[in-house]
């Protein structure tokens, strides 16, 4: 994943709470809740780095919003919740959710074997691949034309793995909006990310020098993060979403941000 698409070059800037303290509810989720004396309303605090659309990213009130933020929060709504978005760097998520500074964590998040390590993984809800940007008239026509070219990545993401896996030392950025103004100057011949960001970033920015590049990398498949030990709710989670899948409403929501019905998974 993970991110910033605003304002010409995706700058859609964080301006998230930033405090690791949090919000919670007297009724708990799941077990080790964060809790707050909120009276009775129950919440669900929410950790994301808000800053790739068109996943999570604020808008023009500083508001998150984006395909993340409205599944999340249609969950939340079903289970009763009130949900509370937090939003931290897209690398320090992992470790975040694994402290317990968060409920969950939503955040184009690829499922990996070296994450699960650390946190318990929903069901995936979303089915993604790297691509690759380029400045138009670049000669990079595939990922192997990228070996011996500078590529930029957001740290932390599946793309500077899948870009490491060509044997290529990337250069690494905090986000995918830094990745892409360091590729427009020319201190990079490219950039690796997840599909949908590139594509989005495209149609949002018709009049950039950018075109995408066909590649052959794998499918991902990105899952809310629970703490390991986190299983009560992480089941409550997946049974909301196999609803959602059954019932239409995840196809709603993402033909909202992506103009067409949801692929079968």
């Amino acid at each position: 994943m993970k991110k910033s698409l605003r304002n010409g070059v995706i700058a859609v800037l964080m301006m998230g709470v930033l405090a690791l303290t949090g919000c919670g509810g007297s009724q708990a989720p799941a077990k080790d809740p964060a809790a707050s004396g909120a009276g009775t309303e129950k919440v669900l605090k929410i950790g994301s780095a808000i800053e790739y659309a068109p996943f999570e990213f604020m808008d023009e009130k500083q508001n998150p919003v984006g395909f993340d933020i409205d599944l999340m929060n249609e969950i939340g709504k079903d289970m009763g919740y009130t949900v509370k978005f937090e939003s931290s760097s897209f690398d320090g998520l992992v470790t975040a959710i694994g402290q317990g500074n968060y409920d969950a964590v939503i955040s184009a998040m690829t499922i990996t074997d070296d994450r699960s390590k650390s946190v318990l993984f929903s069901d995936p809800y979303f089915e993604s691949s790297q691509i690759i940007a380029v400045k138009k008239g670049s000669d990079v026509k595939s990922e192997q034309d990228l070996i011996g070219k500078k590529v930029g990545v957001q740290q932390g993401t599946t793309g500077q793995e899948a870009v490491e896996g060509l044997s290529i030392d990337p250069k690494k950025f905090e986000t995918i909006g830094d990745a892409i103004n360091d590729m427009m100057i020319g201190g990079s011949d490219a950039v690796v990310a997840d599909t949908p960001t590139l594509y989005y970033f495209i149609k949002q920015n018709p009049n950039m020098d950018i075109e995408i590049v066909s590649s052959n990398f794998p499918k991902e498949y990105f899952g809310i993060a629970f703490k390991l030990d986190n299983k009560e709710l992480a089941d409550q989670v997946n049974a909301t979403l196999k609803k959602f899948m059954d019932n239409g409403k995840y196809n709603e929501i993402y033909k909202k941000w992506f103009n067409e019905d949801a692929p079968k998974f």
